[in-house]
């Protein structure tokens, strides 16, 4: 199949501002995204959750924006817009008809330039509750809802950026000043720092234009910190265990893997290897756990790529009433083990591409992920060119490379697994060892 190369213009203002420009006149709308270099593995021990303080706090107003304006003047000209944080970046971006394309510089570029004119004492406050709030909600009074924190903290030793997870901790946001925030700013909301995605129905020179007048007088930041060297071993070197007590309706076991970095070719075969698994009704993990043997509701597996020495492969399945944690972990893992001695079949690497194929090109068709996936590959790899060779690389992946780096990864001495346990038992504890029994009217379609 032959598919068109995306094409684009990759340019650098005199204060170190990347910007990437893609026409597509398809449709009269327009993605800006832009890309800060910082996320959470740039935080300092004693000031987590900066990066994600941050991106809240960057709604609050900025010289010429009055507070929550920004949302407002977008969503008013038609355009929807948010912002996230990740370990290794934090990004902004709007999607508006292509008329408006010159407000969402506007508004980026003041924000850039003038934040810290509107930063007050009662906008962080305000915004360090809405982010306390945030954790609670998303991770400390959800079902399962540290998975995420524990297993990081389990994968990555404690010296590594990695070790703490994005959202930061109560004590360190509570302890938070003003000045703590208006440095770590200054540090790294520069345009050195930052790339900037601009993707659509656009005139190339009227984009130009508008990035000079907005951005090109915000000045850079020649002293922006290196981190260092981040390589890790490859494996854990011990399987690690931890059983959570928790609020939850039946017992989860998460199985975490330490993985090759983000940009690795083997990275590529190891999302190839938890389609074959884990990827839809036909995988083998839902084949064999939940359809044949119904001793689990629900699995998953994929990977979480970063960038700084080690991704993560997660993996969980959720156990079924009257069933034993055990059973379901065994075969869970004897599956994981027998990806990396017995080699997928031509029709499931055929399969696990189409998934992939399926899903880059849906993707690829909208022009908020084309400029998202510009800007993440200038910012991560200084190689935006990788968003037409993203694809190649997955369709080239042999089954003998999904086996080599499953054998290498899904590793006893690799191994985390937390066992998540209602702290109310479950009532049947006498059958914990026998799986429901299948009765005709219970078929599960395929």
């Amino acid at each position: 199949m032959s598919i068109p190369a995306i094409r684009f213009t990759d340019e650098h203002l005199s204060n170190g501002l990347r910007v990437i420009i893609a026409e597509d006149h398809l449709a009269p709308v327009v993605a800006v995204n832009i890309w800060y270099g910082v996320g959470s593995k740039h935080e300092v021990p004693g000031k987590t959750g900066f990066a994600h303080l941050f991106e809240h706090v960057m709604f609050q107003g900025s010289a010429h924006v009055g507070k929550a304006e920004h949302i407002a003047l977008v969503q008013a000209a038609g355009g929807t817009m948010n912002g996230t944080t990740w370990l290794d970046r934090t990004n902004y971006f709007e999607t508006l008809p292509s008329h408006q394309l010159e407000l969402a510089l506007w508004l980026e570029a003041d924000r850039m330039g003038t934040l810290l004119e509107a930063l007050s004492q009662e906008n962080l406050d305000n915004q360090r509750e809405v982010v306390k709030n945030e954790k609670r909600w998303s991770y400390d009074n959800r079902p399962y809802g540290t998975w995420s924190e524990k297993l990081q903290a389990h994968l990555f030793p404690p010296e590594h950026p990695y070790h703490h997870p994005t959202i930061g901790s109560m004590e360190d946001l509570d302890a938070a000043s003003l000045d703590d925030v208006k440095e770590f700013f200054r540090t790294w909301y520069a345009p050195n720092n930052a790339v900037l995605a601009v993707v659509g129905d656009v005139e190339p020179g009227n984009v130009r234009r508008w990035v000079r007048r907005y951005f090109g007088r915000i000045p850079s930041n020649p002293a922006i910190p290196g981190l260092g060297d981040l390589s890790l071993p490859p494996t854990l070197g011990e399987e690690r265990r931890e059983t959570v007590p928790d609020r939850v309706p039946l017992p989860r076991i998460y199985f975490g893997f330490r993985a090759p970095q983000f940009g690795d070719e083997r990275l590529d075969a190891l999302e190839l290897a938890a389609q074959i698994l884990a990827g839809g009704k036909g995988s083998r993990l839902h084949k064999r756990l939940v359809r044949e043997e119904r001793i689990a509701q629900d699995v998953a597996l994929f990977s979480l790529g970063f960038v700084g020495g080690a991704s993560m492969c997660v993996g969980w399945a959720t156990v079924r009433p009257a069933v034993s944690v055990e059973r379901v972990e065994e075969a869970f893992i004897e599956e994981l083990e027998r990806m990396g001695i017995d080699p997928a079949t031509d029709d499931e690497l055929l399969r696990a591409q189409a998934l992939i194929e399926t899903d880059e090109l849906s993707a690829l068709q909208r022009v908020e992920e084309r400029s998202d996936r510009l800007a993440m590959y200038a910012t991560l790899f200084d190689d935006p060119d990788l968003i037409n060779r993203m694809l190649a690389r997955y369709l080239s992946v042999t089954a003998e490379r999904i086996a080599d780096v499953a054998g290498s990864v899904f590793r006893r001495d690799n191994r985390v697994v937390l066992t998540y346990v209602p702290l109310v038992p479950q009532a049947d504890d006498a059958a914990l060892d026998e799986a429901p029994p299948v009765t005709a009217d219970e078929e599960v379609a395929a």
